[in-house]
């Protein structure tokens, strides 16, 4: 789908505050020599390629400073893992500095990023307004009614995702439809009416008339649009409409390519560039390499500082997985599932403070597989790259932990299909970003099933994911004599355990069942973005969001022989840092006469 971004001419309205656009009220005077205007772009080629240009911002990284690779990636490593308790900042001390005051939560309305994210997605929004408005002046006889159906389907798809990213970062934000323009001096739109209903009722537009399939894979369909809507209202804690949802697309939903949906044979599969869009893809954001782009910018930027120092990159090992993330894949040696009181008692054998030359023997416990495919550790091979050796590949251990990110990268055998330099300095992969997979929509349901519906249901739905974990063809094994070069072994990796649940959910009742869907959410879909706002949306005022993050931080800062500076004291703050600060740049473009239209959000 990121065949090429269209360039801000006329077309994109408005100028700043809420899109923020790199056009000025001049280029909306005049078109540059050899611009693109609307007269140019209402056509049926010129529609189309604007719709590109609206999907290609799902990434988060566009030009003109609509958003920076790091600040702003779709996969929210930032704000969705090292806000939460699933990774550290990593690097080292003072490196990207913005970063380890989101993680403390000292952030403020200045901390870089915010802005960064506000605009990319509210380019986003843009964009797909600008499909709208374009399309109007298309003339009949230029394009089919169904293909203009299909047109503002995808386009109001669109918008609802980049307005649901927004509202999930900072819950009240203002609504942008195709209506409001420059011209129109209607700019200045508040963020204080409620956003859910807009979001919701572009989604029910866009199920209505989009197709159940599409010629192109990164396209939505109505399936997509149906599990968006089902995300919308779990957010809300709207379980009878989420659960309606739910069953119907876990009975009869398939992928844009015609796929019906089901889990992937190997838990792997999801993050290997070369086995992308499979039936667990519902929604993914496209992602290219070696297409003629500048600087590999339609692969997958956002995640580019975060590889190893060797191995496939060589930067620069920010998103380190924390130790309490790697703890939380211990299980018990006889049962197989996972301890939910005590999985942070202690922590599981690793090399923090082991030099790569000194001897290190793994951990021996029983874990759960799906470990070694969510986090680098000592001994373990890391894809077909070799074992991963420790300190070597982190750019400095006594700050950031001894584990390293692994689901953005990509395999050594693939690297001539799914890799590009970025400058030079930097890595990007082909590697897509699922933005939902069918394995979140089962865990959607199982959890509705436990608020309102069947405990016996809700276990069914975790076994199906448990029980593709359990799949001993997808746990990491081996190397032929410690060889990546020879291949694999049958031999598992490490001391592999995984069971099934039996019953537990009716014995431990509602409270148990709970846990227990949360916390394989949380190993499943670990470091792909989602837990903070899954914390988030279990919170629900109730002052959980602030106990689970306040206890992770007495962990990780009490750890021996780990001295992790910058978060000691640090303090979540309940009422506050449940969302993010509005950015400040936003509030000072809002102001007239004095008085802002954007409110900041509360206790900043």
């Amino acid at each position: 789908m990121k065949k090429s971004f269209i360039n801000c001419t006329g077309t994109s309205a408005l100028a700043f505050l809420i899109v923020l656009m790199s056009c000025n009220e001049s280029h909306l005077e005049k078109n540059a020599v050899g611009s693109l205007n609307e007269s140019v772009l209402a056509n049926r080629a010129g529609v189309n390629g604007l719709l590109i240009g609206a999907y290609s911002l799902l990434d988060g990284v566009g030009a003109s400073g609509t958003g920076s690779p790091w600040q702003s990636p779709v996969s929210n490593y930032l704000l969705g893992g090292i806000a939460s308790d699933d990774s550290h900042k990593g690097t080292e001390y003072g490196d990207e500095s913005y970063m380890e005051q989101i993680e403390n939560y000292t952030h403020t309305p200045i901390t870089s990023s915010f802005d960064s994210k506000w605009r990319a997605l509210y380019a986003g929004v843009q964009r797909a307004n600008d499909v709208l408005r374009i399309l109007e002046r298309v003339k009949p006889e230029d394009i089919s009614e169904a293909e203009r159906e299909q047109i503002v389907a995808e386009a109001v798809f669109l918008r609802a995702v980049y307005h649901f990213e927004a509202a999930k970062v900072w819950r009240n934000v203002p609504y942008v439809d195709e209506k409001v323009t420059f011209a129109s001096n209607n700019y200045l739109v508040p963020n204080t009416v409620p956003i859910w209903p807009m979001i919701e009722k572009d989604l029910l537009q866009a199920i209505a008339s989009l197709t159940p399939t599409k010629a192109e894979v990164g396209r939505a369909n109505s399936w997509a649009a149906k599990a968006m809507l089902a995300k919308v209202y779990m957010f809300q804690h709207k379980y009878q409409d989420a659960q309606q949802l739910l069953t119907d697309i876990i009975a009869n939903g398939n992928t844009a390519a015609g796929q019906k949906y089901a889990l992937m044979q190997r838990f792997s599969d999801n993050f290997n560039p070369s086995t992308k869009n499979g039936p667990e893809s519902v929604f993914a954001v496209q992602m290219s390499v070696n297409d003629n782009a500048p600087n590999g910018l339609n692969g997958n930027a956002g995640d580019l500082l975060n590889f190893p120092n060797g191995g496939p990159a060589n930067c620069c090992v920010f998103y380190q997985p924390s130790f309490s993330l790697v703890n939380s894949y211990k299980t018990d040696p006889e049962s197989g599932l996972p301890p939910l009181d005590t999985w942070n008692n202690g922590d599981i054998k690793n090399d923090q403070g082991i030099a790569s030359t000194d001897p290190f023997t793994p951990y021996d416990g029983s874990l759960d597989p799906r470990l070694d495919y969510t986090v680098g550790r000592r001994g373990i091979p890391y894809l077909d790259w070799g074992n991963m050796p420790g300190a070597i590949w982190i750019q400095m251990q006594s700050a950031s932990g001894p584990y390293i990110s692994i689901k953005n990268s990509y395999y050594k055998a693939d690297k001539a299909t799914t890799y590009q330099s970025y400058g030079g300095w930097a890595t990007t992969t082909a590697n897509n970003y699922n933005m939902i997979r069918f394995a979140d929509v089962l865990l959607w349901a199982a959890e509705v099933e436990v608020e309102i519906g069947s405990l016996e249901k809700a276990e069914t739905l975790v076994n199906m994911i448990r029980t593709r974990a359990a799949n001993k063809d997808g746990w990491v094994k081996k190397y032929v004599d410690n060889d990546p070069a020879k291949g694999y072994t049958n031999i598992p990796a490490a001391n592999y355990k995984i069971g099934l649940y039996k019953g537990q959910f009716a014995v431990g009742g509602k409270d148990y069942a709970r846990k227990a869907v949360r916390f394989e959410r949380k190993i499943e879909l670990a470091m792909e973005g989602h837990r903070f706002f899954d914390l988030q949306r279990y919170d629900n005022g109730t002052g959980y969001m602030a106990d689970v993050l306040n206890a992770y931080i007495i962990h990780e800062t009490t750890i021996p022989g780990y001295d992790f500076q910058y978060m000691k004291g640090a303090t979540f703050k309940k009422g506050k840092n449940e969302i993010f600060p509005i950015p400040q740049t936003q509030i000072d473009l809002s102001t007239v006469d004095g008085a802002s239209v954007l409110v900041q959000n509360p206790n900043y």
